[in-house]
């Protein structure tokens, strides 16, 4: 994504450098959170941690694992952190970013928790006294919880999500909220309308007969056309590369991956044997340091040579160009302290060199989270099974025009998690109360109708809907909707063009033009 540093950008990056405050970082796809996450690692002047739950994840953003970094067993519980340790680099961290944070559970993150009330700067205090920064949208895919855990885990928590771990509960903790709103990934307005609604399930029949619209069962992919096809199975997903790879009719190759220290086979990108033939489809996993690709981008193999024990494999890319592919080097990192430089070093303790691709008829829904493709094969097979799921499929395309549905969208396939939107709608309202009290409001709107001024503001719907709006406001007070009372303001909407009432409490900011 290109770095556009606007003003909402600049804000997060000044309270994230210039404040200990802890932040959570949200938006929809395709905001521009991993590029923030990206920018702000490679400019801040703080001791960071860059943090994923998985493997992969941590892979990718040059990172490591939560249960890595802590040393934690895959049994851990919030009882075993509390152990002490004796490296110095968790007194010496003054920030952990951890990514994809919608996959993280509570009992995980009350962990960190517990490990950094002993070994952090700051005994006691939360999180060690170190900055937390969480970055990911809760409306994307959800923390694992399985089998015999379940029961458990509920006489626990309230729920697995992050935000449950019980230091949120605690009086001397607090969190920031920042939501990026500049989607940079889809540019028609109504298509991101479309995807927003399906985002917090308050999609109507008229958008699911839009969306509808591009049903067609029958579609058969043509040879050059770079459709992606997004299941929720890795069964179907495996099927469909399988088949395809076996319908042509040129000789197959096969690459064995390299593994050097230490680099589990659960973090491996791609394939250790990577099997594929000239006319298969494939998929970058790697960003080109020449900017010719990224990690999603489909193209075609076009043809392999072999020379001095050496493959050259060349890709057509859907954009059309031509590139020469060599194996690539992931490593993975381990962060620590540099006594001599006085700061957070990282090192490579183990690395995996193989061809950065994979083949890419077919991706799962979960597989394609982060990635953007321009053309998409959108295949429910028997339906969705998880929160977000289908939201995640429809907002990997760029466009409404580039999706194939092989099967009609119906509302039951739209899985949407109310604790989310709970947590999500509470928070915003908790801090608008803080940064503008409703006395505050109710003096504003007063002197608005006084005025006759016109106000513009921010107002979130108890469905998680955000939007702006100017207003002129005509009558406040006490009021009454399906027996219940609020305190409410009966307001000329310049935006809608029509009379609207408001409730005061759900408006978030509001200023006087």
């Amino acid at each position: 994504m290109p770095l556009d540093i606007n003003e909402q950008f600049k804000r997060t990056l000044d309270v994230l450098e210039n404040s200990a405050k802890n932040v959570f970082i949200t938006g929809k796809a395709g905001t521009g959170k991993s590029t923030l996450l990206d920018y702000f690692r490679n400019h801040t002047q703080k001791k960071v941690a860059v943090l994923a739950p998985t493997g992969v994840a941590a892979v990718n953003i040059k990172g490591q694992t939560i249960h890595s970094f802590f040393r934690f067993k895959p049994n851990i519980t919030p009882e075993k952190a509390g152990r002490k340790s004796s490296k110095k680099i968790y007194k010496k961290l003054d920030a952990i970013i951890i990514d994809e944070i919608s996959m993280v559970r509570a009992d995980l993150l009350d962990c960190v928790d517990k490990f950094l009330r002993v070994n952090g700067k700051k005994s006691n205090a939360p999180f060690g006294g170190v900055q937390m920064i969480f970055i990911g949208d809760l409306y994307q895919l959800p923390p694992v919880v399985v089998g015999n855990e379940r029961m458990i885990f509920k006489k626990e928590y309230d729920s697995e999500y992050f935000f449950s771990a019980k230091v949120f509960s605690r009086p001397d903790f607090s969190l920031e909220f920042i939501e990026l709103e500049k989607i940079y990934r889809q540019k028609d307005e109504k298509f991101i309308g479309l995807l927003n609604a399906i985002r917090n399930n308050s999609i109507d029949d008229n958008g699911l007969e839009l969306i509808n619209e591009r049903y067609f069962p029958d579609f058969e992919r043509k040879q050059n056309d770079f459709f992606i096809h997004l299941t929720p199975t890795n069964r179907v997903s495996q099927e469909v590369n399988k088949r395809e790879l076996e319908k042509l009719s040129t000789q197959i190759f096969h690459y064995q991956g390299e593994i050097e220290g230490k680099f589990d086979e659960k973090y491996l990108p791609t394939e250790k044997i990577f099997s594929v033939k000239v006319g298969a489809q494939i998929m970058f996993l790697n960003n080109d340091r020449e900017k010719r690709w990224v990690n999603g981008t489909i193209g075609k193999i076009v043809s392999i040579e072999e020379e001095n024990e050496e493959s050259l494999i060349k890709v057509k890319l859907n954009s059309g160009m031509m590139v020469e592919v060599f194996p690539y080097t992931w490593e993975l990192f381990e962060f620590y302290f540099d006594e001599n430089k006085g700061r957070l070093g990282s090192r490579t303790i183990g690395s995996f060199t193989q061809y950065p691709l994979k083949l890419a008829w077919s991706v799962t829904i979960h597989k394609s989270q982060g990635k953007t493709f321009d053309k998409v094969i959108i295949d429910i097979d028997r339906g969705t099974f998880a929160h977000g799921q289908m939201y995640v499929a429809l907002s990997r395309c760029t466009t409404l025009e580039g999706i194939i549905l092989k099967k009609k969208i119906l509302k039951k396939h739209i899985w949407m998690d109310w604790r989310v939107v709970k947590f999500l709608t509470s928070f915003q309202y908790e801090i608008s109360q803080n940064n503008l009290p409703l006395e505050k409001k109710i003096e504003i709107i007063k002197d608005s109708i006084k005025n006759k001024k016109k106000l513009e503001i921010i107002y979130l719907k108890s469905d998680d809907t955000k939007s702006r709006r100017v207003i002129l406001p005509k009558k406040f007070g006490q009021m009454e909707y399906m027996e219940k009372k609020f305190i409410g303001v009966i307001a000329r909407c310049l935006t809608r063009n029509d009379d609207r009432v408001f409730r005061v409490d759900r408006i978030l900011e509001m200023k006087v033009l």
